[in-house]
């Protein structure tokens, strides 16, 4: 595995729009691996007043078109195996998720069930505290925030139907308690709509 990390130039046309639409960075991620496409997690970080455009992929990529259409820096790649190896039971980590949590709910006039947002943070970290379980760690309430609340509306194409997502960031500590689980969640990331940039789960010591 590797992650990933493109300075986005936020003064950029093309960057303030995919922005707005993670379609466009969706699209340009994709379409710097050729041939079989596999999943790859991605979000936009802010860190120290810059913003920045993370991938977690499974092959060493080359995303200079992505830093072409949406920066003038250069992309840094790290391989991401040692860390993964390093998440044994036991080890506490601060960590970073932005996902989007949601509760599945039967809506009568549709006739079928739908998924709903979790729109305040008492429900959203009772979701996180849920799917901590199923992925092989814990947290505690005093240890975990919610430190964003954003809503990305967008279309897939011109003229296509509207998509609109609740983004949720959490950070704060978590401890692992089955690493087996834990490993996957950091590959395979954590709740809905990762192909927008949600469910990238990244940990420091």
């Amino acid at each position: 595995m590797y992650l990933s990390r493109i300075k986005l130039d936020i003064e950029k046309r093309k960057t303030i729009k995919a922005l707005a639409n993670p379609n466009m960075f969706h699209a340009a991620i994709d379409s710097a691996e050729g041939g079989e496409r596999k999943r790859k997690l991605w979000r936009v970080d802010r860190l120290n007043g810059n913003t920045y455009l993370l991938i977690l992929s499974e092959d060493k990529i080359d995303f200079s078109i992505v830093a072409e259409q949406f920066s003038d820096g250069e992309v840094e790649t790290k391989s991401y195996d040692a860390l993964i190896a390093r998440s044994v039971s036991g080890s506490e980590w601060r960590f970073k998720l932005r996902a989007n949590p949601t509760v599945k709910k039967f809506d009568s006039n549709k006739n079928k069930s739908v998924n709903i947002p979790h729109i305040t943070p008492n429900y959203q970290l009772k979701w996180l505290a849920e799917r901590a379980e199923r992925n092989g760690f814990s947290v505690k309430h005093d240890e975990v925030f919610v430190t964003e609340n954003s809503w990305i509306e967008f279309r897939k194409k011109s003229g296509g139907k509207p998509v609109k997502i609740l983004a949720v960031t959490f950070e704060g500590k978590l401890t692992i308690t089955n690493e087996e689980l834990f490993r996957k969640a950091m590959i395979g990331g954590i709740g809905r709509e990762k192909a927008y940039g949600l469910g990238l789960l990244t940990i420091v010591r």
